[in-house]
């Protein structure tokens, strides 16, 4: 197919509601329900650079975000196609409750603005979610949870950014940094 057509309305009406039975599933913390939407699981989160690829991984990705913000939940702004498809803009919400890695809980409540790409192969299945957004908007909203500098806070301050730092090193993972530029062939 051309990446100038788009598929026809059935094909582009089954991604979407496969898109939008992934997000639900999602916040209802159904993982077997989420995972049944890819042949595949694999999420490529841009801002850290790292990929979660198979169902172990994906699954361990869901465990550490929902330790962290176990009332994780979204509000969909857009929902739009493309040839391969289907980009959502929406608001990640949550409470930071938990540790996130090396990341102690600051009790902070984020409302980020993200994208998410569901990729779909030749044969319609849902290969990726690719999400992009801001680190330091997330970062901004939870450290206001810790409030005033006092010594206690204090500390907790200082082991956020050691964590920050700890996920922030590495020069990310070699799928996403590693591209080539696209053949725009006429």
């Amino acid at each position: 197919m051309s990446r100038f057509t788009l598929p026809p309305e059935n094909v582009l009406r089954a991604r979407e509601d496969l898109v939008l039975d992934h997000f639900r599933d999602e916040v209802r913390q159904d993982w077997d329900a989420t995972l049944s939407t890819f042949p595949h699981p694999c999420y490529e989160l841009i801002p850290q650079m790292t990929v979660h690829d198979g169902d172990a991984e994906v699954r361990e990705y869901y465990r550490t975000t929902r330790v962290a913000f176990p009332d994780q939940d979204h509000e969909i702004i857009a929902l739009r196609h493309s040839t391969d498809a289907v980009i959502v803009e929406f608001w990640l919400l949550g409470t930071h409750k938990g540790p996130l890695g090396t990341i102690p809980a600051t009790g902070g409540r984020h409302r980020t603005r993200m994208t998410a790409y569901f990729l779909f192969d030749d044969h319609d299945n849902l290969v990726t979610e690719r999400i992009y957004f801001d680190q330091l908007t997330v970062l901004r909203q939870v450290l206001a949870g810790i409030g005033a500098p006092l010594p206690r806070r204090l500390f907790t301050l200082v082991r956020v950014l050691r964590g920050l730092l700890a996920l922030s090193s590495g020069a990310g993972d070699a799928r996403l940094r590693d591209t080539a530029p696209p053949d725009f062939v006429r």
